[in-house]
């Protein structure tokens, strides 16, 4: 492939994706709101939240091996028209079983992120596969800022247009499904097919045989992962962190409207402020402390500044402390997961790659869903509970960083700190 074809399908594949993730960041402040007034307990708002990643979790192999014997392009699309009609249903649900099966249709559907990153794969050398799959990062990042803030101005234009409950949140439901669609017809008609291009980088059957063989040994592969010196720890580390980040965003929005009487509007842009937050880490703040500090500093640096705005929750009295403890957690987590990443990265041999990433992000999932459900089982008993166990489990994490200190990466650093 040339050059610019390349450059060509990364930048479609992209856009893709980042169309995707903005509907997903829309919907995100919305169902703990609705699931309540539907008479969700606080337990149930946290396994709402969580059946979509579960969903991701157990499915993506399936929309995987389905894209290796039929093409990258059909299942990226089936997906797309599939996610569309699950935000019709989450829009016209009107029972909290109903809202249960929407998202758990629309992780089946949403699983279609491992083909996004197969596709990305294919169409890309070794020597720039890595920039290749930032851009996945990149439209997370973009589609969580932007999702929130726009849903937050579809619901006050809903609710302009008509008052009566739950409309609001069904227009901005139906708005993400319709991005859905118009993403389906943009990939029908500029989406090309990859797995054409792969034939270098062995056979559909070699690639088949290779998935099933990590499939069948993945509880195994896991632990000979975690076993490992420096690398099991950090996998770990970004686990407890991912645990403590999807706990506090299931419970925040439950606080937020509990205490502080926010709606559908204000949570939204509240979720837009933290998602802005993030990508002004990552995109400017990280690159400008890992050549100066090395990764190992901005990892300790990260986990604990992380901690303490997470701390911040439990005890902030005033609408303007809760804003700055939400930002030190937004920079925490922004300056700890890069440099996790980064080190598991360069602590592992270059043909293993590909397998550990994959086993440090089921790791993150598994965090994404256990983290919503304890959350909202301890929130029912406590509201500052689960802001509590995130920060023990960010302490945890920071101790773990100061045991391991000594032997992580300082690869990223250039000048002397």
């Amino acid at each position: 492939m040339s050059l610019k074809n390349q450059k060509s399908q990364l930048v479609i594949i992209f856009v893709t994706v980042f169309i995707y993730l903005l509907g997903f960041g829309i919907i995100i402040p919305l169902m703990p709101i609705l699931s309540r007034d539907f008479g969700a307990t606080s337990t149930q708002v946290g396994m709402l939240m969580a059946i979509f990643s579960l969903m991701q979790f157990l499915f993506s192999p399936f929309w995987g091996r389905l894209s290796d014997k039929f093409g990258r392009r059909p299942i990226l699309l089936i997906c797309l028209l599939g996610e569309g009609l699950a935000y019709v249903l989450f829009a016209s649900a009107r029972t909290l079983e109903m809202l249960f099966v929407a998202r758990a249709l629309a992780g089946f559907f949403g699983a279609s992120l491992a083909t996004a990153s197969a596709y990305i794969s294919d169409v890309t050398a070794e020597d720039s596969r890595s920039k290749g799959m930032a851009l996945i990062g990149a439209a997370f990042g973009l589609g969580f800022v932007f999702g929130p803030a726009l849903g937050g101005l579809l619901a006050y234009w809903g609710h302009q247009i008509n008052p009566a409950p739950y409309y609001d949140t069904s227009f901005s439901s139906l708005w993400v499904a319709g991005i859905c669609f118009v993403n389906f017809v943009f990939g029908f008609k500029y989406l090309k097919e990859s797995l054409v291009h792969v034939h270098d980088q062995g056979s559909v059957q070699e690639k088949l045989s290779f998935h099933q063989q990590h499939r069948s040994g993945r509880l195994k592969l896991l632990m000979s992962k975690l076993k490992m010196q420096t690398v099991g720890p950090l996998m770990f580390i970004y686990f407890l962190l991912s645990f403590a980040m999807a706990a506090m965003e299931a419970c925040l929005i439950l606080f937020m409207a509990d205490y502080y009487k926010w709606g559908v509007q204000q949570t939204s842009l509240g979720f837009a402020f933290i998602g802005v937050m993030m990508v002004l880490t990552q995109g400017f703040l990280v690159r400008k402390v890992i050549p100066r500090y090395g990764e190992r500093k901005v990892l300790l640096a990260g986990v604990f500044v992380f901690a303490f705005g997470m701390s911040g929750l439990v005890w902030s009295p005033d609408l303007t402390t809760l804003a700055i403890t939400i930002s030190l957690l937004s920079i925490g987590i922004g300056l700890s997961n890069p440099s996790i990443l980064g080190s598991v990265s360069l602590l592992t041999p270059s043909d293993q790659q590909g397998v550990t990433m994959g086993v440090t992000q089921s790791l993150s999932s598994l965090g994404r869903i256990v983290g919503p459900v304890i959350g909202g089982a301890l929130y029912k008993l406590q509201p500052v509970a689960p802001f509590v166990t995130s920060t023990a489990l960010a302490l945890i994490a920071g101790s773990v960083v100061i045991i391991i200190f000594s032997r992580i990466p300082v690869a990223g650093k250039t000048v002397k700190g």
